[in-house]
């Protein structure tokens, strides 16, 4: 009589623990099952400045229909889709403005951001206008500000993502390199090519950096846009403009579907 009791006790308990158990599976799974929007932040590498087909809707944003988040959005399918990157906008942008859809259902999130913080239109600028040594002076107090200030503003931004999504799998893109070197082409120096290649190379590796130390993933793009630099022939970045400034050294529509997408959705 004492084992049956002891017996079925144990019975109950296994069963009790079981369902316990599964329950708690279920809902971890229900709640996996739940996050499945897409939120898309960032500057103007991810809104799509200089792909075309803006979304009149976005004002000086210039989102684009051809822009990598678009694209994969539409080819996925996502139960949401919030595209809130926007032309410009650096760290404080994107907290200030473009995390409200994140949320408990946000199961993905991707941005670019830092370009700007780091000077980039300014960067871009002096080199066209100055000479050999002011553009490398220039890059040289950009890099100055990705190693001494740039960190901690990367951190204020994915720090508040991780909190309002915390389910999310977040893909930081980074940025392509510009030129093909030793290439025959007007307009910079081989010497400017260079430093502004090496440029984006310093900004990848700090953003890889920052993504990684935050349990994010790195979108490198400068595999994807090797061959297709300015210079090369087979450009998938604009040159500079000047009947459209705002589009210079940006990439284009191809930019977007054969260079940041495939790279996003590899790593999404």
């Amino acid at each position: 009589m004492r084992r049956s009791r002891i017996t079925a006790y144990v019975t109950s308990l296994l069963l009790a623990v079981g369902v316990a158990l599964t329950g708690a599976a279920t809902a971890q799974a229900s709640g996996t099952a739940a996050a499945t929007g897409y939120v898309a932040l960032g500057d103007s590498y991810s809104s799509g400045v200089g792909a075309g087909s803006y979304i009149s809707s976005s004002g000086d944003c210039l989102r684009s229909t051809k822009a990598y988040p678009y694209l994969w959005a539409a080819a996925h399918s996502p139960s949401s889709f919030d595209f809130t990157a926007c032309s410009g906008a650096r760290t404080g942008d994107v907290l200030a403005n473009q995390l409200g859809p994140l949320g408990s259902s946000t199961g993905l999130v991707s941005l670019s951001i830092g370009g700007n913080d780091a000077g980039f239109a300014d960067v871009m600028t002096t080199c066209v206008l100055q000479s050999d040594s002011g553009c490398l002076s220039r890059i040289a107090t950009a890099k100055a500000y990705v190693d001494s200030t740039l960190p901690g503003q990367l951190d204020s931004v994915y720090s508040a993502i991780s909190s309002k999504a915390p389910a999310a799998h977040v893909v930081v893109l980074g940025y392509p390199r510009f030129y093909k070197l030793g290439a025959t082409c007007l307009g910079l120096s081989d010497t400017k090519r260079a430093a502004i290649n090496g440029a984006a190379d310093y900004l990848d590796s700090a953003l890889a950096k920052r993504a990684a130390d935050h349990g994010f993933t790195f979108g490198d793009v400068r595999s994807t846009f090797t061959g297709h630099e300015l210079c090369s022939g087979s450009a998938w970045l604009h040159s500079l403009n000047l009947l459209n400034i705002t589009e210079s050294y940006h990439p284009t529509a191809a930019g977007h579907s054969g260079g940041y997408l495939p790279v996003f959705t590899s790593a999404a």
